[in-house]
C-alpha cells in the first residue's frame, strides 16, 4: 500500500534514509572532501573535510533546509566523523517514517574494519522531537568487487541506469496554486 513516503511524491529519500538504504554506494576520497555516489535517486553527496564548521545560526537560516543537509567533518584517528545540520524536515529518520527537525544535527562515525568493510554509526540530536540521542544500529558496508557491479551488461555503479523523472511536491504545490 502507497503511504506517506516521500519518494511516492517524487521527491528524494532523503537524509539519513538513502544513506541505511541497501543500495550500492561509492565513496570518492580526494583531498578536501568526500563524495558519497548512491545509486539510488544517481545522488551525489559532498562531506567536507577542508576544516570547516558546519554552519549555524544566522548562516543556517540563510541555507536553509536540504534533502541531504550540509555536512562537514574530520579525521578521528582512522575514524571519519561527520556532522550534517539543516536537514529537510519532510524527509525521514528511518524507513519507519521517524521525525527530524530543521534544528537537528546528525552524527557519522565511519571506521575501517578491515580491507573491504566499513562501519558506519548514526547518532542524532533533536530536542524538539527526542528526549535523548536516537543511536542508529551499526551498519556494515562490504566492497563489491568491480565484476559483480554490473547492471545489464554495464559495469559501473551508475552504469546503464536511467532515473525516473517527476515533479517534487513543492513545484506540484506551486503549480496547482
Amino acid at each position: 500500500k502507497v503511504g506517506n513516503e516521500p519518494w511516492h511524491s517524487c521527491n528524494p529519500m532523503g537524509y539519513p534514509l538513502l544513506l541505511i538504504d541497501d543500495e550500492p554506494m561509492e565513496m570518492i576520497v580526494l583531498p578536501d572532501r568526500i563524495l558519497q555516489m548512491f545509486q539510488w535517486e544517481h545522488r551525489m553527496r559532498f562531506l567536507w573535510t577542508d576544516g570547516r564548521e558546519v554552519p549555524s545560526g544566522e548562516n543556517l537560516d540563510n541555507l536553509g533546509p536540504a534533502w541531504y543537509g550540509h555536512t562537514a567533518g574530520r579525521w578521528e584517528g582512522n575514524t571519519l566523523v561527520l556532522n550534517t545540520v539543516g536537514m529537510d524536515d519532510r524527509a525521514w529518520l528511518d524507513g519507519q517514517g521517524y521525525p527530524k527537525s530543521f534544528q537537528a544535527r546528525m552524527e557519522e562515525r565511519w571506521r575501517k574494519v578491515d580491507s573491504n568493510t566499513l562501519e558506519m554509526t548514526l547518532t542524532l540530536y533533536d530536542p524538539e522531537y527526542y528526549t535523548k540521542p536516537w543511536v542508529g544500529a551499526p551498519k556494515l558496508y562490504k566492497r563489491i568487487p568491480p565484476e559483480l557491479m554490473t547492471y545489464f551488461g554495464w559495469k559501473g555503479l551508475y552504469a546503464g541506469i536511467t532515473e525516473g523523472i517527476c515533479a517534487p511536491m513543492n513545484e506540484v504545490e506551486t503549480y496547482n496554486q
